[in-house]
């Protein structure tokens, strides 16, 4: 008799205001179908009882019903409308599969082609860029609120054009984000994947808010690159947007190690013939550069051939380079071929250059650059600036230059990757007064006489953050002063955001005057 008062107490009151008939699901895999059901009845039956304990009463809910709203299938081929009509939804939340671009199937891409159409650059996009585009139709013109954890590079690159461009087009906008953050496995194996929070809708929102951590701060704007700044698209482009020296790719050998020596190995030949020395230069890649590491290689550039047939090794190493590249399967390897004394690709300068590694740690403040020799060899693992100057290299090494980059630039997990066409190319310079210049000139010198005060250190030692010299920080700190001021944010701006902002609107400026 309770159980019926309680029942016709809820007819026009009902406490249960969520069930799990409310909710519906989309998987393709038939085990976690039933995984997911059976899930959403144990968490059903969980929270009845935690009912029952807050309203002091029996709701005489066993047995709990049968609902097939989890429905098998994939998400990005079947229409979601079928599934449920959006007119009874109110949000859509979901983790889509963690597959980079480099390691989707081919029945993948052709999900992707299928949804964007044969947009330049979709090569490049993640599986789960997929779900974006397909939630952000369905949503159009209704008050849908979604949140997908994804991973972080759809937001960085050259992915957070290809795929926020068209997405803000049809006045999608985001409302919140949780920024990079690291997501265990509970395996063994302990993958750890970096991941994003992004919750987007076609409605306006009024409230908009970026998490970070155990942190989070109410914003204005929240853009691709889920920053608070303006939603400026940061295209790739072949050349610098001002009048900077250019920067290139160091030099690719493509000779499947011929060219390549270990300090062993170089020894060796020297002895064997040490006519073999003119032609045996330190070889630098990113590792070997941020760590100190010898690495040499046979660089046979205006080698006179008479003398490199009285060298055996070498002309072993040539025969083995010919059979390489010839049997490759790439078409543009196989006629380097004929030039088996010669890298693929050179692009080694006759003057010093600054040296900028591809890929850093995210742990460091600052990229570490460095000025080299001619006669030192940059792999193309190195992205090389010839006939740069102090001013630039204090500009680059400056926290101005490194906030861009790191909201820019792609990353190899959790790594960034520097880009020549997006990061440096794309950076808008200050145009300092020529006391301004000097001064930079000045911090720049700073930065290496502070470095050569530890000739032991590596780059890696000096700018690990644990352990990097007080005489080093300090003459970063005048540095970043001295670019401050050129820039005119001494004094105004103070946070790594505040600077990008600023960096996105200067950048539009040179844009529009273009």
């Amino acid at each position: 008799m309770r159980g019926a008062q309680i029942e016709m107490g809820f007819e026009n009151d009902n406490p249960i205001k969520v069930s799990i008939s409310q909710f519906y699901g989309i998987e393709i895999n038939d085990f976690a179908v039933d995984v997911a059901k059976t899930a959403l009845w144990i968490s059903e039956y969980q929270m009845l009882k935690k009912t029952e304990s807050i309203i002091k009463m029996d709701l005489h809910f066993l047995p709990l019903k049968s609902y097939d709203n989890i429905t098998l299938g994939n998400a990005l081929k079947i229409d979601w409308g079928d599934i449920v009509p959006k007119e009874k939804l109110n949000y859509i939340m979901g983790n889509p599969p963690f597959v980079g671009a480099m390691y989707m199937t081919r029945e993948q891409k052709k999900e992707l082609t299928d949804l964007f159409g044969e947009i330049k650059g979709i090569g490049e996009m993640d599986y789960v860029c997929g779900w974006y585009l397909k939630a952000s139709k369905y949503i159009y013109s209704t008050n849908i609120k979604i949140a997908f954890v994804s991973t972080n590079s759809i937001c960085q690159g050259q992915q957070a054009v290809l795929l926020w461009k068209p997405l803000f087009a049809k006045n999608i906008e985001i409302f919140f984000a949780h920024q990079t953050f690291v997501w265990d496995s509970e395996s063994n194996l302990k993958a750890h994947v970096h991941c994003i929070i992004v919750g987007f809708s076609f409605a306006k929102q009024n409230k908009k808010y970026l998490f970070n951590n155990r942190t989070f701060k109410k914003v204005e704007e929240i853009n691709q690159y889920l920053c608070d700044a303006p939603i400026v698209f940061i295209d790739s482009i072949s050349k610098p947007i001002c009048n900077i020296p250019p920067i290139k790719f160091g030099s690719m050998p493509r000779d499947d190690g011929g060219f390549i020596l270990s300090s062993e190995e170089k020894l060796e030949m020297e002895n064997e013939n040490p006519l073999s020395k003119k032609w045996i230069k330190r070889y630098l890649g990113a590792y070997e550069f941020l760590n100190n590491k010898e690495r040499y290689c046979l660089w046979l550039v205006g080698a006179n051939p008479h003398e490199i047939k009285q060298c055996t090794q070498i002309i072993d190493r040539i025969e083995h380079i010919k059979k390489f590249r010839e049997n490759s399967v790439a078409e543009g390897t196989r006629k380097f071929a004929q030039t088996p004394t010669l890298f693929c690709q050179i692009a080694q300068p006759n003057t010093d250059y600054i040296a900028v590694p591809k890929t850093s740690s995210s742990k460091r403040r600052y990229i570490p650059m460095g000025f080299l020799t001619s006669d030192v060899i940059a792999s193309d693992l190195l992205f090389l600036i010839p006939n740069a100057t102090k001013y630039h290299f204090g500009v680059l090494m400056s926290n101005i230059h490194n906030a861009w980059m790191r909201i820019i630039c792609g990353r190899l997990k959790s790594d960034y990757r520097y880009a020549k066409d997006i990061v440096y190319n794309n950076f808008p310079w200050c145009e300092p007064t020529e006391e301004q210049k000097e001064k930079i000139e000045q911090t720049a010198q700073g930065i290496l006489d502070a470095r050569a005060k530890f000739p032991d250190c590596s780059l890696a030692d000096l700018y690990d953050e644990l352990t990097m010299p007080v005489e080093l920080r300090k003459a970063h700190q005048e540095n970043d002063k001295a670019v401050m001021q050129a820039y005119g944010f001494w004094g105004k701006i103070n946070t790594e955001s505040e600077f990008v902002a600023e960096l996105f609107k200067m950048y539009q400026e040179l844009i529009d005057r273009r």
